[in-house]
């Protein structure tokens, strides 16, 4: 892809790998589109990359994609890049009942409806592109169940496969389609968890975007780090000894909510 000569619109882009692609895409040229739910964070991100233009917009909210779809394609006619990036990450005790069916949903409507529904509003015109692109961000956990965030695990297992099927397909069309593949990355998302991950074993968002970024000028259809394709290959020779290993987490957490 070249992105230099791109118009490239990113969901979440104001924390975490969200807001590292915007430094990074900035700096080699492109045009950079930045949404997100808190208006705040938005302009917080403007005063930092000045260049950028900002539209506050919610994912999981279907009539906010189609405002956003349309104030963007009216002002951006040349936007040919989306990289769907938004998500929300929560440790869950699926035995705990105090959650509602609303709030069992949040991932879901973010991190899986929210990529197909931004997909699907944007393909149009992504179609009439001369080059266009569209990065769906899954996660190393796609690959193995992770028991302490079961839902989360589900939906980027979920972005997995979709982004497979719909590579499949638009490959007869002008519409590239990549999948980015993170392992664990020290973000936003782990800010309330009770149990803070090994910062020792997460992989910084700068380098984990700079990955991926010099794997969409190559047209690499998985945008992954060398971690990733152990990933891959464990949970084809041992699938179940990858899932107790992180299994052990859950069981930890567990006990530190009993102490409480």
């Amino acid at each position: 892809m070249d992105l230099k000569n791109s118009t490239i619109l990113i969901t979440g882009g104001t924390s975490g790998l969200g807001l590292e692609f915007v430094k990074q895409l900035t700096e080699i040229g492109a045009k950079v589109i930045v949404t997100g739910r808190k208006i705040d964070a938005l302009i917080e991100t403007k005063k930092q990359f000045p260049n950028i233009e900002i539209f506050q917009s919610d994912v999981s909210n279907p009539k906010d994609i189609e405002k956003l779809f349309a104030e963007v394609s009216t002002q951006h006619p040349n936007l040919n890049i989306i990289i769907n990036n938004a998500g929300l990450m929560r440790l869950i005790d699926l035995q705990d009942d105090s959650l509602d069916l609303e709030n069992i949903n949040q991932e879901i409507t973010t991190n899986l409806s929210g990529t197909i529904q931004m997909v699907h509003q944007f393909l149009l015109h992504l179609l009439k592109q001369k080059s266009a692109g569209i990065v769906n961000v899954s996660s190393g956990i796609a690959l193995m169940s992770y028991s302490s965030a079961p839902i989360y695990s589900a939906t980027k297992a979920g972005v997995r496969a979709y982004t497979q099927a719909l590579r499949l397909q638009l490959e007869n069309t002008n519409v590239k389609v990549f999948e980015m593949i993170p392992p664990g990355v020290k973000t936003n998302l782990q800010n309330d968890w009770e149990k803070q991950p090994n910062e020792s074993m997460m992989m910084t968002a700068e380098k984990m975007v700079n990955i991926a970024i010099n794997g969409l000028l190559k047209d690499k259809k998985e945008l992954k780090p060398f971690l990733i394709s152990i990933i891959k290959l464990a949970s084809r020779i041992a699938p179940n000894l990858l899932l107790r290993f992180g299994h052990r987490e859950f069981k930890e957490i567990k006990k530190l909510k009993n102490k409480k």
